[in-house]
C-alpha cells in the first residue's frame, strides 16, 4: 500500500501522541505504529531520543509524552473538534500589527499565532474575523496589535476564506472516513493496511479542522459540512481507536 510509507518517523509519533488522550504512550506501542508504515524499530526508538533531545517529548522510562508546546497543539487540536462559540451580533473582531521592523521569525510566529486563532488576513497587517469565538487574546498579539471591534459595510468573508474549497475537502473526508472504518473494522481485510490508511486519514480530517474558520451561521453558504463532518469524526475516532488499540496491545 502506498500510503504506509508517507509518514517519517517523527511524524507517526506525534500524529500518534496528539490523537492520544493523555498524549501519554510507551516505546512498544509507538514502535507497532511506526511498523504499520513499515518503519524499523530503530528508526523509532532514534527518533524518539532525538524528539526528546529536542525537547518535543518528554521521557518517563519506556513513556512518552508531549511537551508542553505540543499540549498547546494537541488543546488547538481538541478545541477545533469541540469549538465554542457565542451567537454573533454582527461584530468583527480587526487587529492591527503596529510594531515596526519585526524580524522574519517574529513575523512567521506572529502569522502563526494569529491563524491559529482563525483570524484571516485582508491586507498586510490587518487580520480580521467575526467576533463569534469565546477566547482571551494571547499577548503575542496585544503587544504588536491595536485591536478594533467594527462593522463591515460589506461582507469580507470571499476576500477571507475559500469556504468552497474547505467544504469540497470536507465531503471528500467524510467519504473517506466510512470507506477506512469499513476497512479496518472487517478481519478479514488486510488489518494492517486498514489500520494504516485510517491513521493517515485522522490525521488529515484533524488538519483540515484546524483550518475551518469557525464562522457564524449567518456568513455560511447553505449545506456547509463543519458540524458533519465533526460528528462523523467523533464516531469514526471511537471505533477507530478501539480497533487500534486492540493492535497494539497484540
Amino acid at each position: 500500500m502506498e500510503e504506509r510509507n508517507t509518514l517519517s518517523a517523527r511524524s507517526a509519533v506525534l500524529s500518534a501522541l496528539l490523537g492520544s488522550h493523555p498524549p501519554r504512550l510507551p516505546a512498544r506501542q509507538l514502535v507497532r505504529i511506526g511498523a504499520l508504515f513499515g518503519i524499523a524499530e530503530g528508526t523509532v526508538r532514534v527518533a524518539l531520543s532525538r524528539m526528546v533531545a529536542a525537547g518535543d517529548l518528554l521521557q518517563d522510562g519506556r513513556f512518552y509524552t508531549l511537551s508542553e508546546r505540543l499540549a498547546e497543539r494537541q488543546a488547538r487540536q481538541d478545541e477545533s473538534r469541540d469549538p465554542h462559540t457565542r451567537p454573533w451580533d454582527g461584530t468583527w473582531e480587526v487587529a492591527v500589527v503596529t510594531t515596526e521592523r519585526r524580524a522574519p521569525a517574529d513575523r512567521a510566529a506572529f502569522r502563526a499565532t494569529m491563524t491559529a486563532l482563525r483570524l484571516a488576513e485582508l491586507r498586510e497587517g490587518t487580520w480580521m474575523r467575526p467576533a463569534n469565538l469565546v477566547r482571551a487574546w494571547p499577548e503575542a498579539v496585544t503587544a504588536q496589535c491595536t485591536l478594533i471591534d467594527g462593522r463591515p459595510h460589506d461582507d469580507p468573508t470571499p476576500l477571507l476564506w475559500d469556504l468552497d474549497g474547505w467544504a469540497a475537502e470536507a465531503h471528500r473526508l467524510e467519504r473517506d472516513l466510512g470507506r477506512v472504518l469499513d476497512r479496518a473494522l472487517d478481519r478479514a481485510f488486510d488489518r494492517a493496511g486498514g489500520l494504516a490508511e485510517g491513521f493517515l486519514v485522522s490525521a488529515a480530517v484533524l488538519r483540515h479542522l484546524l483550518a475551518d474558520p469557525l464562522l457564524p451561521q449567518e456568513l455560511l453558504p447553505a449545506g456547509w459540512p463543519g458540524a458533519e463532518l465533526r460528528a462523523r469524526y467523533d464516531d469514526f475516532d471511537r471505533h477507530y481507536r478501539e480497533v487500534l488499540y486492540e493492535h497494539l496491545k497484540g
